[in-house]
């Protein structure tokens, strides 16, 4: 398959998917499966906690085996455990099981996100890697709006294990699909040995790099943004706007609508403008849609469409950075790209369990204070930023 092959993208944003897809599928379902196996919403919460803490976990490593055994071979195992684990869930008897299923799905989950990455720097130098990273972009961004949509569609027709059975179908499909048209994007002599101390001293080169920790962060609370409502849709769906389980469209098809536009623009500005310009427009495009959505949530009560107006601008904005912050991170490190990639997704998984785990329950209380974390969030990324100008203005 040509590098340039559009089914390489389609791909390669399918694998990505598998994170959305497993978190905001099964959102719609939570009253349901608490029901069904006797267990608090508390519990039915830690799900998406144990998924999360161990894809932040085992995401630090899929870069490295990727740079070790080629990406090929990393995404055909990935996929497959994926289907089993997916299995595993929609037979799970009790919530036990149903937390192990999740910890499963949860280790390999993260391998398409960060392999892919590798596979499109790999294949692509400048503005064409920045198009096809947003190329990609813009198809991942539907997986966020479809997946609640369809959970909710499976859990009337089915319950809520017919969720976790599409799950199952997908990484089936997924692994057909890359051992169909995935190629081999990482040469013999490129690949990096296991050894645990050299592992150790490129993970601390990587970690301890200012730069790429100041990209990889303001890229994480970028995100955190938004995943903040992600994290707490079934409260501000179902509770504040007052919609039931198929309102999840109000929430997510405005915001990856936006995600999408973003995703576009950055595609068609690339080789126009120097990255650093997207990067400003996409953060003052945020700026402005985080004081709105302040804004309206204090002298509003909750409701459509005014609780909604904000966030595809957020979601815009954020779109229009990511992809031009993630290849400045992985650029400086271009012998390993895999690892540094498994570093970017550390971090953004890291922030994103945050949000599961802390601040969504913490913030999930009012509309206004959803905002005031999403604001709080991208304040600390825009610290980060200032940060980075300066330490590279004081660089020789």
């Amino acid at each position: 398959m040509p590098p340039s092959h559009p089914m390489l993208a389609f791909l390669i944003a399918a694998l990505s998917a598998i994170g959305p897809f497993s978190i905001d599928a099964y959102l719609p379902a939570f009253p349901a499966m608490a029901g069904s196996l006797g267990a608090s919403q508390l519990e039915i919460q830690q799900t998406l906690t144990a998924y999360l803490v161990a894809f932040a976990c085992m995401v630090l490593w899929h870069g490295a085996l990727a740079d070790r055994y080629g990406r090929r071979s990393v995404l055909l195992v990935s996929t497959a455990v994926f289907a089993l684990s997916s299995a595993l869930c929609a037979c799970a008897p009790s919530v036990e099981w149903l937390w192990a299923g999740r910890v499963l799905q949860g280790l390999c989950g993260g391998a398409g996100m960060v392999v892919g990455r590798a596979v499109i720097r790999d294949l692509h130098e400048g503005a064409q890697a920045q198009q096809q990273m947003s190329r990609v972009m813009v198809i991942f961004a539907v997986a966020p709006a479809v997946a609640p949509l369809l959970g909710a569609s499976m859990l009337e027709l089915g319950g809520w294990r017919a969720i976790f059975v599409f799950l199952t179908a997908f990484g089936a499909a997924l692994f057909a699909l890359c051992w169909r048209y995935l190629p081999e994007t990482l040469a013999q002599d490129a690949r990096q040995p296991l050894h645990p101390v050299g592992l150790l001293r490129a993970y601390l080169a990587v970690l301890t790099n200012p730069a790429f920790m100041l990209l990889g962060v303001a890229v994480s609370l970028n995100f955190g943004g938004f995943f903040l409502y992600v994290m707490s849709a079934p409260v501000f769906v179902m509770t504040h706007l007052g919609l039931g389980t198929g309102g999840f469209g109000w929430l997510f098809v405005p915001a990856v609508g936006g995600m999408m536009l973003g995703s576009m623009l950055s595609g068609r500005i690339a080789g126009r403008w120097p990255p650093q310009r997207a990067v400003a427009v996409g953060f003052a495009t945020m700026i402005g849609a985080a004081i709105l959505n302040v804004s309206l949530a204090a002298m509003l009560p909750p409701g459509l469409p005014w609780s909604m107006l904000a966030i595809p601008m957020y979601t815009l904005g954020m779109a229009l950075a990511m992809p031009s912050m993630s290849l400045m991170g992985l650029d400086l490190f271009p012998e390993r790209r895999g690892l540094a990639s498994s570093c970017q997704g550390f971090l953004q998984m890291g922030m994103n369990s945050i949000a599961a785990g802390a601040l969504a329950p913490v913030l999930w209380g009012s509309t206004l204070t959803l905002a005031l974390g999403m604001a709080g969030l991208l304040s600390i990324s825009l610290i980060a930023m200032q940060v980075l100008d300066g330490w590279s203005a004081r660089r020789p």
